[in-house]
């Protein structure tokens, strides 16, 4: 499959089990054992460290360093990109789509990466509108993309119409026919507002849409992104519980039908390990664990965001991850080891817009996780 030639032009395919399969295996002299591991059943190979695109100025100069990124990054054995309508007020999904395009220019195949998109959090393509109000009126409910109470605090629409419009967006932005996973982005935010039934409702809707987007083959799966619904107590409003999102899927499939809700991405690092250490979730066997336990049982693939904790954790070491880890070079890379050799976290998506950014992602690549061992003594130094 050649690079994109024309506009308009969507590239054909998504990531499958043989071509990732075939991708890993190129890099298996620089990359070691525990580098890549499987997507769940489908035997795709994902690299444990993804290209997340969330920081940045929404300039010209962050644009063209995201794009070189990416390429680098598909072509060194890192196979994952995360993205999100909103980001950079939707420059960086043009940007990965060119650093793709510049890498399927090299000879990387269309499926042999695997690209989350997420939606959710307004788009603004001019930048912050003055008057939120008013942007939403005239660019969504105008549009027939949602309603005045599908809005919670002026930026996020929780409406399939407006997801189902971010997820084209995305699309038509990166060049792709087929995104491999899209994620609705923090739908928790509007609990406070309308309450959890309503919310889940909603969310109801939504999955119904996106499970019509992958007959349609917009998408392959889709999933969650979250910052405190996988974090906080049970007890907590916005607490979300992995078996009833799971129900949620299960009925937007229809009778007889098979979901595919397959991806949480939550927030994990040091100073944020809830996911591992709170267990507040049903399992599915009968027990009650971690959500990153309850999620392989569950068969959800959990992705975690923020492993440095929204650059506290580059500029500031933590002594237990500086002893447990003296041949990494830096606090950044410490971290990013610590969050990517977490057992149950299938990719670790660092958010990067400068190349220096990216050198150390790819010196952690270079590095085997820790061994289970090593890893739960850190928990042990920390007591």
């Amino acid at each position: 499959m050649t690079a994109q030639t024309s506009p308009g032009f969507l590239i054909p395919g998504a990531a499958t089990s043989l071509a990732t399969k075939a991708y890993a295996a190129r890099h298996v002299e620089q990359l070691p054992e525990g580098h890549f591991s499987d997507f769940l059943n489908t035997r795709i190979k994902l690299s444990s460290l993804g290209v997340g695109t969330f920081p940045g100025p929404v300039d010209e100069v962050t644009d063209l360093a995201v794009a070189a990124i990416v390429a680098q990054a598909l072509q060194s054995g890192i196979n994952v990109v995360d993205t999100g309508a909103n980001y950079r007020y939707g420059h960086a999904g043009r940007a990965v789509g060119a650093g793709i395009s510049r890498a399927m220019s090299a000879g990387i195949r269309r499926e042999e990466f695997f690209v989350i998109g997420k939606g959710g959090f307004l788009t603004f393509p001019d930048g912050r509108p003055q008057d939120l109000g008013q942007f939403f009126r005239d660019q969504v409910v105008a549009k027939g993309f949602g309603k005045e109470e599908d809005l919670v605090q002026g930026v996020h629409c929780l409406s399939p119409e407006y997801l189902s419009w971010q997820l084209d967006e995305l699309r038509s932005q990166m060049g792709l026919e087929t995104l491999d996973v899209f994620l609705v982005d923090q739908p928790e935010v509007h609990v406070p507002a309308i309450g959890k039934e309503q919310m889940h409702r909603k969310l109801l809707a939504v999955f119904a849409m996106l499970e019509d987007a992958v007959a349609a083959g917009r998408l392959r799966y889709y999933g969650i992104s979250t910052f405190h619904a996988c974090r906080v107590e049970t007890d907590n409003p916005l607490f979300q519980s992995m078996t009833s999102l799971l129900g949620l899927a299960e009925k937007a499939a229809g009778e007889g039908g098979r979901h595919h809700l397959r991806v949480v991405e939550l927030p994990f690092n040091a100073l944020m390990p809830e996911a591992y250490t709170r267990f507040s979730q049903v399992t599915g066997q009968g027990n009650i664990g971690s959500t990153i336990q309850a999620a392989f049982q569950l068969k959800l693939t959990i992705m975690a965001s923020h492993p440095l904790g929204k650059g506290i954790l580059a500029r500031e070491g933590i002594p237990a991850l500086g002893a447990a880890m003296p041949d990494l070079a830096s606090p950044a890379q410490r971290a990013m080891q610590f969050v990517r050799s977490t057992p149950g976290i299938a990719v670790t998506l660092v958010g990067m817009s400068s190349p220096l950014h990216l050198a150390d992602v790819l010196a952690v690549a270079q590095q085997a996780p820790l061994d289970r061992d090593r890893y739960l003594a850190l928990f042990e130094r920390e007591k």
